[in-house]
């Protein structure tokens, strides 16, 4: 009974609220589904047969077993199952997680501040740099002050600061111009060194001037003799000096020509002691063991019969590398290095350990250079020498900043190069470069040609001997003019000192050829430039860009006018059936014989064929006026039309930039130099009078080649030359300036690129750490110009 009322309590009960329900709701079943199970149930209960319902249990519990609080697994035991829990809240990577921008509203600050820009930050660094300097010597000065009222010494140091840590550097052919940028001239050494060799270069070399030697000649007759095309140029200018001097109303003898030829044929040379020749020379002594190389002087010094022999080494040749006297690419730069550190420990007492102390280096190149030259310059300056910045300057622009110029025509005459730019506002402009490889070593060649066809008393000279070389420089500027009052019959002296020989006297005539020499500058047929691209590309390829490997070294619109115009290549067209068909496919006529089909092309009225075409048996192609016709329905047979043969020509294609790179290489163009300097005042004014009126009213000659004949007479004779060309509708004034205040005109590069290095505030500087990081590819930053 109890149970009985249990369950009614239970019925009238009512159901709990969901708030107070604990326990998940039960899911309604379908009353049929429900009926099943009901009848499936075994009845029980009470004894008046009332099933009894089944108690409710709560999920997750299993009927029958007994449920009491949950029991936590011990550690240990975890930990002998292998278990237990091992992350200790540590990142699986150290990459760095950048969560996601919103797209709606970002920002960013890159390149958008000043010290973001390597250039700014780097100023930026330099100036706190320079201003911790000035404080600290600022401090310095006032210590001193405290110990001594006089500070006269410590205001000189601070004004000779300004440039002693600066190192200029001029490569040349010939000579290597080297200083500091607060000195006043540079010194000045051979740029040669002389290494230890089997053989001297007079023994491995054929003498020069070169001798050509023709059947007579072998026979028995000694007389030199240089070709027949020398002869023709000989003789065309010394009638061109003749009649030049007949306008001027000069006095010139008819038989000079005879009187120089008998005299140097009878004269004789005299001995002279070595004890009663006050000039003698002091040859460089090769002691025991011998030393491995000599710079310098003291290199042309060395004795061509020396035990052992050593032969001479030019680094730099025609403007650029000697790729024809080394063997392997490390000697020679190895060779420029030696002569580098040479000067600058022996000429500027600077130790090369302590370049990398603060030392900068002034680095001036061609205006028309090879890259891989210019690399390979500044990689030895960074890795052999240690400076801590360079800067590159071009031979134009700084002849400017010596001359004091702005805008002018810049011609560097050389000892075996020489080079033109216009120089507009402080910029070279790119289009006027031009260099030609001819120079002042040239004229001391065509010089002693001309006086060896005249009987010249010392006939063996030759210029491949150091002493010979030395008299043929000697006789240059001693002789040597460009004014024709002193073209006469004129007696000269002159010495040959040879190692272990006793000095020979000499006595010797001129006439034309102390004019006729300098004067081979405007006619070049008297120079020889067969040996100039000797060795050339042998040892430093060609530049190349990185991308598409087509050359990339640098080439002036004036000097691609002075190479002749290569012929275009032709190809063959495509043929008619490969354009109609896509294949060759040549269907035989009813005659037998192979036509070729009507190409597939749409018809279109009064519109030609784009083929020539035969007609009416006419050899002569003509081109159609009718329309093409459509392609018609093959015949029986599947022969097509026969339609008369075509012809087509070759189509011309322009050379390649490799292909005329490659045609560049293998020629040396030498045109006057009055006709050079035209050339590049015409590509720099393009067609402006006003720019080319100011370039041909400020031409400023330098180089060591300017002082042939002397520096007023050289310039008066190439005014001359201009005005006869008549640049400029000849109406413009032409004037070919000296450097101001006396200045040397070897040495006005070097000193306008001491001037560069001294001004402040120059963005030019390429400093170690950067080159390091970007390599050559910052030249392209750092030049002033377009590299």
């Amino acid at each position: 009974m109890a149970d009985i009322e249990k369950d009614v309590e239970m019925k009238d009960a009512p159901p709990p609220t969901p708030k107070e329900s604990k326990e998940p709701k039960e899911l309604k079943e379908p009353k049929e589904v429900k009926d099943q199970k009901d009848q499936k149930e075994p009845s029980g209960g009470t004894a008046s047969g009332t099933a009894t319902p089944k108690p409710r249990e709560k999920p997750g519990r299993k009927p029958g077993v007994p449920q009491g609080p949950k029991k936590s697994v011990p550690k240990s035991k975890l930990k002998e199952e292998g278990l237990e829990r091992t992350d200790n809240n540590l990142r699986t990577h150290t990459w760095p997680i950048i969560p996601q921008i919103n797209q709606k509203n970002y920002y960013t600050e890159y390149l958008k501040r000043d010290e973001q820009i390597m250039v700014v930050r780097q100023q930026q660094e330099q100036a706190a740099l320079e201003a911790r300097k000035a404080a600290e010597a600022k401090l310095e000065a006032s210590k001193r002050e405290r110990d001594s009222d006089d500070d006269s010494d410590s205001s000189e140091k601070e004004t000779e600061v300004l440039g002693e840590k600066v190192i200029v550097i001029h490569p040349g052919s010939q000579n290597l111009r080297v200083g500091l940028a607060s000195d006043a001239l540079p010194k000045s050494i051979p740029n040669v060194i002389a290494r230890l060799s089997e053989r001297a270069e007079f023994e491995e070399y054929e003498p020069a001037p070169k001798r050509v030697k023709d059947t007579e000649a072998e026979i028995g007759d000694v007389e030199p003799f240089f070709g027949e095309e020398f002869e023709r140029a000989f003789k065309s200018q010394s009638q061109e000096l003749r009649q030049r001097m007949r306008l001027a109303k000069r006095r010139i003898l008819p038989n000079s020509k005879e009187l120089v030829v008998s005299f140097n044929r009878r004269t004789e040379f005299d001995r002279i002691n070595e004890h009663n020749d006050p000039d003698r020379v002091e040859w460089t002594e090769i002691q025991d063991p011998p030393q491995q190389y000599f710079v310098g002087d003291a290199a042309l010094r060395v004795p061509d019969t020396s035990k052992p022999r050593y032969k001479l080494f030019w680094p730099i040749r025609n403007g650029s590398f000697n790729e024809r006297d080394y063997k392997n690419k490390r000697r020679l730069m190895e060779d420029i290095e030696q002569i580098l550190a040479f000067a600058i420990d022996t000429e500027l007492g600077v130790d090369k350990r302590s370049l990398s102390k603060g030392y900068s280096a002034v680095l001036v190149i061609p205006d028309l250079y090879e890259r891989t030259y210019v690399t390979e310059w500044v990689e030895m300056l960074f890795k052999d020498f240690g400076f801590k910045q360079i800067c590159v300057m071009q031979e134009s622009l700084s002849a400017t900043y010596g001359c004091g110029l702005s805008t002018a025509c810049i011609v560097d005459i050389g000892a075996q190069k020489t080079t033109i730019a216009c120089v507009e506002e402080g910029m070279v402009n790119a289009d006027s470069r031009i260099n030609v490889k001819y120079g002042g070593w040239d004229v001391t060649e065509a010089f002693l040609k001309l006086t060896l066809l005249n009987n010249f008393p010392y006939k063996e000279i030759n210029l491949n001997r150091r002493f010979d070389y030395l008299l043929g420089e000697q006789l240059k500027k001693l002789v040597c003019t460009f004014d024709d009052e002193k073209v006469s019959v004129k007696a000269h002296t002159f010495f040959v000192r040879a190692p272990e020989q006793e000095t020979r006297k000499y006595q010797f005539k001129t006439y034309d050829e102390v004019m006729l020499a300098p004067v081979s500058l405007f006619a070049t047929t008297l120079l020889d430039q067969s040996d100039k691209l000797d060795g050339f590309r042998s040892l430093f390829p060609r530049g190349s860009d990185l991308y598409d490997g087509q050359p990339n070294d640098p080439m002036s619109a004036a000097q691609a006018s002075l190479y002749p115009t290569l012929p275009p290549r032709y190809i063959e067209p495509v043929p008619l059936a490969t354009i109609a068909n896509g294949i060759g496919n040549n269907a035989p006529t009813a005659t037998g014989t192979d036509s070729v089909s009507t190409p597939a092309i749409p018809a279109t009225p009064q519109r030609p064929l784009p083929i020539p075409m035969a007609i009416d048996g006419v050899s002569t192609p003509r081109s159609s006026i009718a329309g093409s016709p459509g392609p018609e329905t093959p015949q029986a047979g599947g022969a097509s039309t026969p339609l008369p043969q075509a012809s087509a020509a070759p189509i011309p294609v322009g050379p390649s930039p490799l292909e005329l790179a490659n045609h560049r290489d293998k020629l040396s163009p030498s045109p006057p130099l009055d006709q050079a300097i035209v050339t590049s005042i015409m590509h720099a004014a393009k067609m402006d009078e006003k720019k080319s009126r100011d370039f041909l009213s400020n031409i400023m000659l330098v180089g060591g080649g300017a002082l042939v004949g002397g520096v007023g007479s050289f310039n008066m004779y190439l005014e001359e030359r201009l005005k006869l060309l008549g640049p400029g509708g000849g109406e413009a004034m032409i004037v070919v300036g000296v450097p101001p205040r006396e200045l040397d005109p070897q040495v006005v590069v070097w000193k306008g690129a001491s001037v560069f290095g001294r001004l402040k505030g120059n963005d030019a500087w390429i400093n170690q750490r950067d080159y390091d990081m970007l390599g050559s590819r910052l030249l392209t930053y750092k030049c002033l110009w377009q590299y």
